[in-house]
């Protein structure tokens, strides 16, 4: 009678013998805390399983991408933004012949540490704080504040893409650094795309060099990148891109930096999402009492970190809400 595999291990071996040399495999992840295994999902799998249900990624739905309050139902928010950088990068690591899974896993989780109102609530608690990164904050959402206070007890290679998906560090896995750029082709293509329907950007306003290169509409520029790093980074220990489209593609984000994301017509409705965050912060600081038991003991006692953590969890509109209670005077109507 022939060997019997659960769902689990007949996957596991399929990733030893159809996945890259270089590719990250399930069966060697560690968690921080040991688990029975799964027989259907592997232990990335479990891992893209546990983000999609858990509460911090349901709340990206109701996140700022760039448009704070926009006027129609098709702007990105957090957690299209989330779904649209899984799907560039498992491309890429088809290409690569990667662990789509493990790309899967870190690229919904790479953004549940954002604040409500994009990265001007980030600003506002860094300058309340002295220091507040979101994607540390990421990190301690996925070890600790999810899961009422336990945490979800990632692989360390899911947690370590997220962690530096952003910033000065390199994920250890390719898979890890897919999303790294990833991220950025997904946040300057999708970003540029409702700028377009925003009206604050035309095609023709791409400077030539770029529109060159990638052209002047999202989906070929998506294109353009993704097969850039598959052919850069085949049978190479870590991910690249050609020095001809990683230029072109620092230029493509400076000049959305310029035109789009410090752009005038935008400044009035993020100063008040940065105010909205900072008031929101200093009442409950205040009020360390009316959190939730979990947030303060997560916190360990430190009403600055339990007010931090319970803001940067808000969406937009339940922080908007919030707002309105706390500072808001409610209407008289005279009959």
């Amino acid at each position: 009678m022939g060997e019997v595999l659960t769902i689990r291990e007949r996957t596991e071996r399929e990733e030893s013998e159809r996945l890259s040399p270089y590719a990250a495999r399930s069966a060697l992840a560690l968690r921080e805390r040991e688990e029975t295994e799964c027989n259907i999902r592997t232990r990335f799998q479990r891992d893209r399983d546990r983000i999609l249900h858990s509460k911090p990624f349901r709340r990206l739905k109701h996140k700022t991408q760039v448009y704070l309050a926009p006027s129609g139902d098709h702007y990105r928010t957090r957690m299209t933004h989330s779904l649209e950088v899984a799907q560039i990068s498992r491309t890429i690591g088809r290409g690569l012949r990667l662990n789509e899974d493990l790309i899967e896993a870190v690229a919904l989780g790479h953004d549940v540490g954002h604040t409500p109102f994009g990265h001007v609530g980030e600003q506002a608690l860094r300058e309340i704080l002295g220091h507040f990164e979101h994607n540390e904050q990421s990190l301690r959402i996925m070890t600790l504040l999810a899961g009422d206070g336990q945490g979800l007890n990632l692989t360390e290679p899911v947690l370590d893409g997220i962690l530096h998906h952003t910033g000065d560090g390199i994920p250890h896995t390719m898979e890890g650094q897919i999303v790294k750029i990833g991220d950025r082709i997904a946040y300057l293509c999708h970003d540029y795309d409702d700028a377009i329907r925003a009206g604050i950007l035309l095609p023709e306003d791409v400077p030539s060099d770029i529109r060159q290169v990638l052209g002047d509409r999202p989906s070929p520029m998506i294109s353009v990148m993704v097969s850039d790093m598959i052919r850069a980074s085949a049978g190479r220990d870590r991910i690249a891109q050609s020095a001809e489209v990683a230029e072109i593609m620092n230029r493509f984000r400076e000049f959305m930096f310029e035109r789009v994301y410090y752009n005038p017509g935008l400044l009035e409705e993020r100063r008040k999402g940065k105010k909205v965050t900072q008031m929101l912060y200093e009442y409950y600081y205040e009020h360390n009492e009316i959190l939730p038991e979990t947030t303060r003991l997560c916190a360990q006692g430190d009403p600055s970190l339990a007010a931090a953590d319970y803001v940067a969890g808000l969406s937009d509109n339940y922080a908007i809400l919030q707002f309105q209670q706390f500072f808001i005077p409610k209407a008289v109507l005279n009959n």
